[in-house]
């Protein structure tokens, strides 16, 4: 009971974190949009090529991500699903875990729920972050992950278009991430228009009827 206590606390409190890191850091807000079905098809095809081969994010399923971005089946085991053949199965990363963790000391980390840990302007800013730093062993660092020990896998990208297209690019990545840590928030967030206007509506003839039943009390 107590742990389960704990870990609703943390998930509370994931927000108020995820605040105080964006201010500390003046990070750049990101321009998500969740309603973008575009931006969001281009973001999964930059999560797939690029941040897949280390990193799985197992608590997203590919059916219920296809569905949700409207790509058929078809397309995206064609295109989008390398580490297994069936639309079903979660996304996992192409590297064994246990290799990585021989490999690297430290598996990389699960991305299911990075976006909703660190923020958005967060994992935008980490994305857009990078720097050549000859001090480090991979000759990047980071500015909003000093010191980090992850390479820069999207040089390729930053080096192939130009800046304002590679900060578009790193806008869509980001824009899938916030999508894949809660996958039901747009529809959370259009079912609570509803939910208001309901309650609105209900609040009219309710006030109304309070009044009749109170006003002959003194």
């Amino acid at each position: 009971m107590k742990k389960l206590i704990a870990l609703m606390a943390a998930l509370l409190l994931l927000p108020v974190v995820a605040f105080a890191i964006s201010a500390e850091l003046k990070l750049e807000p990101a321009p998500i949009n969740l309603d973008d079905k575009v931006s969001l098809q281009r973001g999964v095809q930059l999560f797939v090529n690029n941040c897949m081969g280390c990193h799985s994010a197992k608590y997203v399923r590919y059916e219920r991500m296809a569905d949700d971005l409207g790509i058929p089946h078809d397309v995206a085991l064609k295109n989008l699903v390398f580490t297994t053949d069936k639309i079903g199965d979660p996304m996992l990363a192409a590297m064994p875990h246990d290799l990585a963790k021989k490999w690297f000391g430290t598996a990389p980390p699960d991305l299911s729920l990075a976006a909703r840990v660190r923020g958005a302007d967060w994992v935008y800013g980490y994305l857009t972050g990078f720097y050549a730093d000859e001090k480090r062993p991979f000759k990047f660092n980071n500015h909003v992950f000093p010191d980090v020990g992850m390479p820069h896998v999207l040089q390729h990208l930053e080096a192939s278009v130009s800046k304002e297209e590679f900060k578009s690019q790193m806008a869509d990545l980001t824009n899938f991430m916030v999508y894949m840590a809660e996958p039901i928030r747009a529809e959370r967030e259009r079912l609570g228009f509803w939910v208001l206007g309901f309650i609105i509506i209900l609040g009219i003839p309710v006030y109304f009827l309070n009044r009749e039943y109170w006003k002959d009390v003194h």
